[in-house]
This record gives structure tokens, sequence and C-alpha cells, in this order.
């Protein structure tokens, strides 16, 4: 059959490429998705995000402790970019001015474009991508509570770290205590280092750019974005370079717990739609043809009774589609 063949021809190229990365389409028959329904659903779980990071403050001694362990291991290691990128931005302004507006607003800024993008041209692998992202994002909340971790910015001045966005304030909206807006800082948990959620999103940002942009920008793109945000975070002295690993490490956790969380939320929909009758109704509509129940309309008409058609034999002139339809059934009869 034409559409068998068509299937194959176009799974062939697939196969062949045996490309793993990245969340596969999620097949969720009935669930359609609005930007009405998704832009609260995005803001409810920052939100959630953002209380849970605030939550999860730690005692000050402890995340000292913390990374000043993060410091030795990295010694042991034989890691040190920390120290040499943090110089280097100190000593020139016009590399530490742009990289701390790069640490304060670009992952605000290239996460929900890159989501709107996807949900625009790409909505099939939009709901795969997206709860990946919010499914490692939970498991760095995780890291927050359980490890509370002083950023090298905030470590006494003899392990020789400035902090760029206190010496650059004066070029940008952030206070000198954090990269939260002036007078703000105290509604921001300046503890929650280990993972670097920064690096993280950027490589998120990255594998959808690298598997799904069409362009040799993007595929650029998806290569500069994380590694500079990798090399940011360390030189503004916000991250240890183990940090900004573990943001790695975590988004390579989310994914594979990725299918899973969408059956989880295709289960709980389909009990919910049994026992709250709107939502059983909504999930009808979303599976039928017919956009309108109990109107006659059809697929990409909005108002109902609206649709052009000739009147049927029993109709009289000027009547609407339904009312020759229902002339028509009744000769019928």
């Amino acid at each position: 059959m034409p559409g068998t063949d068509a299937a194959r021809t176009e799974a062939a190229p697939r196969a062949r490429s045996g490309r793993s990365a990245g969340p596969r389409p999620a097949a969720a028959p009935g669930v359609r998705l609005r930007w009405w329904t998704e832009v609260p659903l995005i803001l409810l779980v920052y939100g959630a995000y953002t209380a849970g990071r605030l939550l999860a403050k730690g005692d000050t001694s402890g995340a000292v402790d913390h990374g000043l362990a993060i410091l030795r291991v990295e010694k042991a290691l034989r890691l040190n970019a920390e120290h040499p990128l943090n110089r280097l931005f100190t000593r020139e302004a016009w590399l530490g001015i742009p990289a701390d507006f790069w640490y304060a607003s670009l992952h605000y800024v290239v996460t929900p474009a890159i989501l709107i993008w996807l949900f625009r041209s790409r909505k099939v692998l939009y709901r795969a991508a997206r709860t990946w992202l919010w499914t490692s994002t939970f498991i760095g909340l995780i890291g927050f509570t359980l490890l509370p971790t002083c950023p090298p910015r905030l470590l006494s001045p003899e392990h020789g770290f400035v902090d760029t966005m206190a010496q650059y304030s004066a070029y940008g909206w952030w206070g000198g205590e954090a990269s939260a807006p002036r007078g703000m800082g105290g509604m921001t948990n300046q503890y929650a280092a280990m993972p670097s959620l920064h690096v993280g999103w950027a490589l998120w940002c990255g594998v959808m750019l690298w598997r799904h942009g069409r362009t040799p920008a993007a595929r650029v793109a998806a290569v500069v974005y994380p590694l500079f945000t990798t090399i940011v975070v360390m030189g503004t002295a916000n991250h240890y370079f183990l940090d900004a690993a573990a943001g790695v490490v975590v988004m390579g956790a989310g994914l594979p717990l990725t299918p899973l969380v969408l059956r989880v939320a295709d289960r709980l929909r389909t009990l919910l739609a049994v026992r709250v009758p709107w939502v059983r109704g909504a999930s009808r509509d979303e599976g039928s043809a017919i956009v309108s129940a109990g109107c006659q309309t059809s697929t990409g008409e909005r108002i109902p009774r609206q649709r052009e058609s000739r009147p049927g034999p029993g109709a009289e002139p000027g009547a609407a589609p339904t009312d020759a339809g229902d002339s028509a059934a009744t000769a019928a009869r």
C-alpha cells in the first residue's frame, strides 16, 4: 500500500543512522497539546522548582564544607579549570561583563525559546523533550536538597576566587549578592550549586538543536552554547568543574526516565478521564475529527453552523446546513 511504502521509506534513514541521543517522540493518542494549557503547566513546574530550591536551603557551614570537599576532590584529580578562568574574567572586563550577562540571563531566554520552537515546528517531539527537561530538573532539585554547596564565589578570599557578579554589578541588573535582580538576592538559594543546571539546561538545548535543527548554524549553536555556558559558570566563580559535570550526569539520568514519566502521566490522565466528566469529554473531542460534540462542525471549522453546503432537497431557500440536514433526514423517514 502507498502509506506503508511511505512509512518504510521514511523509517529507513532513521534505522541506518542509529542515532539514539534525545528522547523519542511520545506516542500519546488522544493527547492534543495546546499553548494555553502548556504555558500554565510550565509556569507551575518552574514555580515548584523555584520553591523547592528555597526550601532546600541548608546551613551555611555545611554548604561551605561541601564546597571545600569538592575542591579537595578536584585537587586530587588534578582538575583546576576554575582558578585560571576566574582570574581571566576578573582581569579582563571585556570578557567578565559579557560572561556575567550570559550567566544571569541566557538560561531564561534560550531554554524557553527552544521549547517554543519545538512546540511550533516539532510538536511530535515536544512532549518527550519537555518531559526530559522537567525530569532532569527535579533530579537536580534532589541534589540541591541533599548536598547544599557553597559556590566558589562565596568561599573566603584565601581560596583565590573573585565574585565577578559583584565586581561588575554596576553594569547589570543583578546585585552584588546574587545573579538575581537587585534587592531580590534573599529570594534565591545561593547554595544550590551542585549540580549546575545552567550546564544541564544548556546541554538539553544543544541536543535539541543538534538533532532537530536543519541548518549549519543550528549545529554550531548546539556545540557553542553548552561549551561556553560551562566556561562561563566556572569563570564567574558560580560553579566548580564537578558541578558542571554533575549537570551533565543529571541530564543523562533524566533521559531514560522520560518514557516512564510519560507512561505514568498517560495512566493518570486516563484515570482522571474516568472520574472527571469534563476531562472525559475533552479526551473524546481530542481523539475525534469532529471539533464540537453535538454540532455539525468538521475539521478546521471553528464556529458551528458556519459550514457552506448546498441545501438538501427538503430545505427551504436560505436555510442553514443543519436545517437542510434535518429536513433531508425527515424526508428519508
